[in-house]
């Protein structure tokens, strides 16, 4: 590995000035037929920090796959510091220095946080395991980075958050030299955001390369050298990010102007009647949670991960076991620790993990949309398979469906059209609740405007709304009143006036 020098990154002008670095010739890619990208021609400088941004589906995702050797390009070249270069496989791509963090983390959920960091790289001596020396390695990683990870944790109680930082560390651990990351902060809170992006920089003062896919364009402008647009799988820019502001990027990654702001909240009606009432839930990770929610209100849950935040959303869906409290909707309570009564009560869930938790990956687009409602359009045990493709149809377009085959699998979707699909699968019928747990991750600034109409949409239509979300803009920006969590409690209140720094100050130190 590098080195790691002070805060600071490469911020160089265009590639020939450094010549050494990667570089990508006439990169094409299809699947089943349709162009994902099209002869795109690109070079990354040694040492910098290089944002590729662009739409769900514009080919971001699968141009960065290509270089990490998880996908294999139809055409096109790669050359490292100007020396073509066969990458086919992971394993090609590891010999040249290369590590791809994508979104979906490939961790052992068994093993320990250790383990991991060293998985098939353990420091052995006349071929017997010497531990040691790997603690000492880690203990430089997390020294070096600032991470706080116990070496001894096994992966599988691990936040979210804390798992990124463990493919992080892997990947530093086999010495990489340029760092392909997608959507590296999307499950970070503020201060692992901020601790990341310190890191990034200091990585790329050291020499190592960042390419950087993330949807949040402030983000990208403040640490990236420059910054490549890609539309519909071509190359559409390459500029240094000082030339950018975020609307800028926005018009050149949709081909138009894009709102991205929140749009305002119409207001709860005056004696709006409560529809869903939480009274005293405790479980394994919360204790004593109250809050109401009224007809078209929505509430925000705020707090760091591992607040509670999410394990809230579970316990109410009855996904999370409780120990005490109630769950009531429209006056009538519901039987806690039940997923199908809650269901039927009217409750519906957009959970944390759409690939753990929200979809069923290896089955089609139209399935997974159908199947919180298949009762609707059932008769006898048979479902009317019309009215179901017309119901997923309708939804599929009112949710701005993209580039989805109604029975290709689901899990060829990109992260933000599987996020709408989720979306779809609950609206083909309004629920009387919706929670929502980090509803715009991973998705792209259109596809973010979209679904927080749709989140709005639904709440002045009557539905009572729970919003968690780890971006404290998005939560603030979406809700009507916001409850602030820390250590499993609520500790604090706030309308929609509140001040950021009010809803940060609550959740650490309340």
């Amino acid at each position: 590995m590098n080195t790691l020098m002070a805060d600071g990154g490469a911020k160089s002008g265009d590639a020939t000035e450094l010549p050494r670095g990667i570089s990508v010739a006439g990169t094409g890619k299809r699947y089943a037929g349709v162009p994902v990208l099209n002869d795109i021609n690109l070079t990354i400088a040694e040492g910098e920090i290089h944002g590729i941004l662009g739409e769900n589906g514009a080919g971001k995702s699968t141009l960065l796959k290509i270089i990490g050797g998880a996908v294999t390009a139809d055409s096109g070249s790669i050359c490292l510091n100007g020396k073509k270069v066969k990458i086919a496989t992971p394993r090609d791509s590891i010999a040249h220095g290369i590590s791809l963090i994508s979104q979906e983390l490939s961790l052992i959920p068994n093993r320990t946080v250790l383990e991991n960091v060293f998985l098939g790289r353990w420091a052995n001596t006349a071929g017997l395991v010497t531990g040691r020396r790997d603690r000492d390695h880690f203990t430089t990683l997390i020294r070096e980075t600032g991470f706080e990870l116990d070496p001894d944790t096994v992966v599988s109680q691990l936040s979210i958050g804390h798992a990124q930082q463990v493919e992080i560390l892997k990947a530093l651990a086999r010495g990489a030299t340029i760092l392909c990351m997608d959507e590296p902060t999307a499950v970070l809170n503020e201060m692992e955001k901020a601790n990341l992006l310190r890191v990034i920089r200091r990585l790329s003062a050291a020499g190592t390369t960042i390419i950087l896919v993330s949807h949040y364009l402030e983000e990208v402008l403040e640490v990236c050298t420059r910054v490549t647009i890609l539309r519909d799988g071509a190359h559409i820019s390459t500029a240094d990010a000082s030339e950018h502001t975020p609307a800028s990027l926005v018009s050149l990654m949709v081909g138009r102007e894009v709102d991205y702001l929140v749009p305002d909240l119409p207001p709860v009606t005056t004696g709006a009647a409560t529809v869903l009432e939480v009274q005293g839930i405790c479980s394994s990770t919360v204790q004593d949670i109250s809050l109401t929610v009224r007809r078209g209100e929505i509430l925000g849950l705020a707090g760091l991960v591992g607040s509670g935040r999410s394990e809230t959303l579970l316990a109410v869906f009855g996904a999370e076991k409780v120990s005490a409290g109630s769950v009531a909707v429209n006056g009538q309570r519901i039987r806690a620790n039940s997923i199908r009564d809650a269901i039927k009560a009217g409750i519906a869930l957009v959970p944390e993990s759409r690939k753990d938790q929200g979809l069923v990956m290896s089955r089609s687009v139209v399935e997974n949309i159908a199947l919180a409602t298949l009762h609707i359009r059932s008769r006898a045990g048979f479902v009317r398979g019309a009215a179901e493709k017309k119901a997923v149809a309708l939804m599929s377009t009112a949710v701005d469906l993209r580039g989805a085959r109604p029975g290709s699998p689901i899990e060829g979707l990109s992260g933000g059209n599987q996020q709408k699909a989720l979306f779809a699968k609950w609206l083909i019928h309004p629920p009387a609740v919706l929670l929502v747990d980090e509803p715009t991750r991973g998705v792209d600034v259109a596809a973010k405007t979209r679904i927080h109409k749709m989140i709005i949409d639904l709440a002045a239509k009557g539905t009572a709304v729970v919003v968690v979300s780890s971006e404290l803009e998005e939560v603030i920006g979406l809700s009507h009143r916001i409850n602030v969590m820390r250590r499993g409690r609520i500790v604090a209140e706030f309308d929609r006036n509140a001040s950021r720094d009010d809803v940060m100050t609550s959740a650490f130190l309340k």
